[in-house]
């Protein structure tokens, strides 16, 4: 059987994965955020959180509880890294220094998990388990909170009620993170992945020395890393790391957890507005673009452009010989595609325009189908810039899901599509120009640019992989990245929040024969083009001067 058979069947076994966990998986969604029954756990957390479950919140009520919890969360987090050095079980390492600890903190409670530091050789196990798998948890539930609140935006009308973040924020981790995540788990820990509390223990021979490997809980968090579209791996190799990840097998079963939430949010979505032929127009878009990118980037990586290529059979550095380069693909546009930025192999690595397909990827917003929560809001913003386009094509105020987009809709939409490309080019820039951060990039010219570009990307974009010819672990990219992290993720909260409580206020407006059909593939053709052309207008200049230009080069 050839790679590119191999490839395409693995493809077509995830496909089928994902059809068969849609329906019962965004139902059972859509019932946890729609309950009025509160489990005895669950009243146990209120109590001691001292939240009222059944108050409903306004949208300024649930955007103070968003930033509250999360700026605690960063707060507990930084303090744990800064006293590790006398926390049990920390396995002798040191206390994390102010400006990593910041960087980290932010980037855990951002759902972004970028990492500057080499997990086995910074983390001990207090750390790793009781804040950064923690974090894993709770910043995806917060995503997928934002995501149900904005669809409550579309479903009520005549009230500015949202629900209630902290009956979202438990539900959705004890009703829908936890269970899956304690199945992923085992199936994990059976294809060998590790989960134990183990020591730093000295490992055969390794060029005339020995190696040292430390245990840890591996299994469970990084069937949260992958759930939770995190991505911040317990080792440095992340998901390219035996102990983390295997086998092809559980390379593919951690794909399919990376996917499986957001694709199947979209049912989710169409329940919740009563109309399930919305959310099946919104999982189409999501599906071409992730094909789309998933064909590009075998193309590119199987392509053969001289004796090296053709003996390997495509462009294999920088990818494990367990997976291939299709898997590994597969991998990565699922990750970039995604707010995950777990890696199984070196993106720096892969072909100039395969570079480019990762860094568009996470460009467009990572929406296709993107994170836990912030894939569906962010697709639904751009559903609303597509209706908007459309009406001014025909001169009529655009209206989706029975809810006219008005000025201040429009408005509120369009804030939340210029922050992340601000962020990006303005720190991208920021690098370039001064004189110092430019010494961390290990290479010149355009590949060295994409790595800075990709960096903030990364950032900005709550993605968190890197490029990883970046040397990151400076006060410069330490401070600016934890920035562009923190505020890529609560600014585009503040707009959709915002944009929910405004569309909730609405009395729906009976359709007519002018109606544009948003449910139909004429309307999801259009989101893809726009998706597309929003993006590329932005990005299209930096694009060129990094991937674009490195590929065309090659």
């Amino acid at each position: 059987m050839s790679p590119v058979t191999a490839g395409v069947l693995q493809m077509l076994a995830l496909i089928a994965a994902l059809a068969l966990a849609y329906r019962p998986l965004g139902d059972h969604m859509a019932r946890v955020y729609s309950s009025e029954k509160h489990y005895r756990p669950e009243k146990w957390i209120y109590k001691v959180i001292g939240a009222n479950p059944s108050a409903e919140m306004r949208w300024p009520a649930y955007l103070r509880a968003v930033l509250a919890f999360s700026a605690v969360s960063v707060l507990f987090l930084y303090l744990m890294q800064r006293i590790q050095g006398s926390l049990p079980g920390s396995l002798g390492f040191s206390s994390i220094d102010p400006d990593q600890a910041f960087n980290t903190a932010a980037s855990f409670v951002a759902n972004t998990n970028w990492q500057s530091y080499y997990g086995e050789q910074a983390m001990g196990h207090v750390v790793q388990t009781g804040g950064l798998a923690v974090q894993n948890f709770v910043s995806a539930a917060v995503g997928m909170a934002v995501a149900v609140a904005l669809v409550r935006g579309f479903s009520r009308s005549r009230t500015g009620e949202l629900g209630n973040f902290w009956s979202d924020l438990v539900r959705g981790t004890v009703r829908i993170l936890l269970p899956i995540s304690v199945i992923g788990a085992i199936v994990l820990v059976a294809c060998g992945a590790i989960q134990n509390f183990a020591g730093i223990h000295e490992v055969g021979q390794f060029m005339g020395g020995t190696q040292q490997w430390n245990g840890g809980a591996v299994a469970s968090q990084e069937v949260i890393k992958e759930l939770g579209t995190n991505g911040g791996g317990y080792f440095n190799a992340n998901s390219a790391h035996p102990f983390e990840n295997p086998t092809p097998f559980s390379n593919l079963f951690e794909v399919f957890l990376i996917l499986v939430i957001p694709f199947a949010m979209t049912r989710t979505f169409g329940r919740m507005v009563g109309n399930l032929r919305q959310g099946y127009a919104i999982l189409a878009t999501m599906g071409v673009i992730w094909i789309g990118f998933t064909a590009l980037m075998m193309w590119t990586e199987f392509a053969h452009h001289g004796p090296a290529f053709e003996v390997s059979g495509g462009a294999m550095e920088g990818k494990e010989t367990r997976y291939g380069i299709a898997a590994s693909s597969i991998f990565s546009v699922a990750t970039t595609l995604t707010s995950t930025g777990a890696v199984n192999s070196f993106h720096s690595s892969y072909t100039g325009l395969g570079g480019g397909i990762q860094l568009l990827g996470m460009q467009l917003g990572e929406i296709a189908p993107g994170g836990v929560g912030s894939g569906l809001y962010g697709m639904l913003i751009m559903a609303i810039i597509a209706v908007f386009i459309a009406g001014l094509m025909v001169g009529r105020t655009p209206e989706y899901l029975g809810k006219k987009i008005s000025i201040r809709e429009i408005k509120l939409a369009a804030c939340y599509i210029l922050i992340t490309p601000a962020l990006v080019l303005c720190f991208t820039a920021a690098a370039m120009a001064l004189p110092t951060p430019g010494n961390s990039m290990t290479n010149s010219g355009a590949h060295g640019f994409s790595e800075i570009l990709y960096a903030y990307t990364s950032g900005a974009n709550n993605n968190g992989s890197a490029f990883a010819g970046l040397n990151a672990d400076t006060q410069w990219f330490n401070s600016t990245i934890g920035i562009a992290m923190l505020l890529g993720r609560f600014l585009p909260m503040v707009f959709v929040l915002a944009l929910a409580g405004s569309l909730a206020e609405q009395q729906p407006v009976p359709e007519t024969a002018g109606t544009l059909r948003t449910d139909k593939p004429l309307y999801a053709g259009l989101l893809v083009g726009t998706i597309l052309i929003i993006t590329g207008l932005t990005y299209f200049p930096a694009l060129a001067l990094g991937p674009l230009a490195e590929g065309l080069a090659s």
